[in-house]
């Protein structure tokens, strides 16, 4: 007989709590006190940034590191820099955070949205090369969850077509493509350090380059237009005071040293996981080819298919959660269902409405995408991966136990 689910009155599988996050210690404290006791506490005048943007850069194989006040504004400045003007199309994935898209829109540019591939939750090339048209400038993608997307197949179409690639890394510090680190393979790359994510300090950015005068560019417009060796109320681009912190880019600096050990934990445990959960019927972990000889599992993605595993995504994130394993159903809805884009509420932004109008995007349609979005995608947080091969064991038992208990978990419906 099946043992009895904790939605029903029986013993949770699990009652100790996984890793909490932001995880952190004295060494915070003294790189904070450092930055504070050096007075100089703006990127201009301290050392904390510059040092951090030369390790991050180092790191992922990039000749420059610029680092910014968010992750949206390195997508946005990114763009600038790559001269993305008023009309133009950029095209992105539906199943991502609103930035990605809404970056497009603050550069007068206007999101195309290209269909998912399924099993790996990533910007399909197949939709991408479908989506372009003449007005057609960059490709934005999106490493999700910490998967490399085919960067084979999408370089091969961006300089087939004469198109700009930023890769949007905000989930994948540290992930490799064939051997090499992304957010340096295309032409611009950019990095979250938000709170949730596998490497902060509550806010930040960076983006990453190799190309000289991209990287010139983005400098200048993160530092309000100046140029190096010129005046300091000389400004020759458009741009702003996107600068990080010193306060910032000290606690970077000690989460750094903590990173290369986190992103180990996370690539051993998300690899068995994987294998666990991929024998047990309608659960199909995203999909991982081995191009990708290193994922970030900033998220632990995976499909459920209700009707092979018997029982509804509600039902699962009901009965897991009581089991004692947190978990969500991720993105709710494709970008081009938010609000924002269907009453297109989009301001002076967006391009220009009368000569290049905006799409309907009440008629987009990516049917991957709303599958994810609507009945199959379930996430599991990067700060459980932190724990030890027993902590994954109850994730993958819980999973059977529910499994096993089906039946009687959806007559109770």
């Amino acid at each position: 007989m099946a043992e009895k689910l904790a939605i029903h009155g029986g013993n949770p599988l699990r009652i100790r709590p996984f890793p909490d996050w932001p995880i952190f210690g004295e060494e915070e404290e003294d790189t904070l006190v450092r930055a504070l006791r050096s007075g100089k506490w703006g990127r201009q005048a301290g050392s904390e940034v510059a040092a951090f943007e030369r390790e991050f850069a180092e790191y992922h194989r990039a000749k420059h590191g610029i680092a910014v006040v968010n992750g949206t504004v390195a997508l946005r400045l990114a763009l600038m820099a790559a001269d993305i003007a008023a009309g133009d199309e950029v095209i992105v994935p539906p199943y991502t955070f609103m930035a990605t898209a809404s970056a497009v829109l603050e550069t007068n540019a206007v999101p195309v949205f290209a269909d998912l591939d399924l099993d790996s939750f990533n910007i399909d090339p197949a939709a991408i090369e479908a989506a372009i048209t003449p007005r057609t400038r960059a490709i934005i993608v999106v490493h999700l969850g910490g998967l490399p997307v085919d960067l084979d197949a999408i370089s091969d179409i961006a300089r087939r077509r004469g198109l700009i690639l930023i890769e949007d890394a905000a989930h994948a510090h540290g992930a490799e493509y064939r051997g090499r680190r992304v957010g340096a393979i295309g032409d611009l790359g950019t990095f979250s350090f938000q709170s949730s994510k596998n490497l902060t300090c509550g806010e930040g950015g960076i983006i990453l380059a190799n190309n000289e005068e991209l990287a010139e560019r983005c400098r200048s417009i993160h530092n309000c237009g100046r140029l190096p060796g010129r005046a300091w109320y000389e400004h020759f681009l458009l741009g702003g005071n996107y600068r990080l912190s010193e306060f910032q880019g000290a606690v970077l600096n000690a989460q750094w040293r903590r990173f290369d050990v986190q992103a180990t934990a996370r690539e051993t445990n998300g690899k068995y996981l994987s294998q666990r959960l991929a024998r047990i019927p309608g659960i199909v972990p995203q999909y991982r080819g081995p191009e990708c000889t290193r994922h970030a599992y900033h998220l632990f993605a995976f499909r459920l298919l209700a009707e092979e595993f018997g029982m509804s995504r509600e039902r699962l994130l009901e009965a897991l959660a009581a089991e004692g394993v947190p978990c969500s159903f991720g993105y709710p809805l494709p970008l081009y269902r938010q609000p924002l884009f269907l009453d297109r509420t989009f301001g002076a932004y967006g391009g220009d409405a009368v000569s290049r109008p905006l799409p309907d995007y009440r008629r987009e349609n990516c049917p991957n995408c709303e599958t994810i979005c609507t009945s199959q995608g379930v996430w599991l947080e990067h700060r459980l991966l932190l724990g030890t091969r027993e902590d994954m064991d109850d994730i993958a038992d819980a999973l059977e136990k529910i499994h096993a208990s089906r039946a009687v978990a959806v007559a109770d419906r």
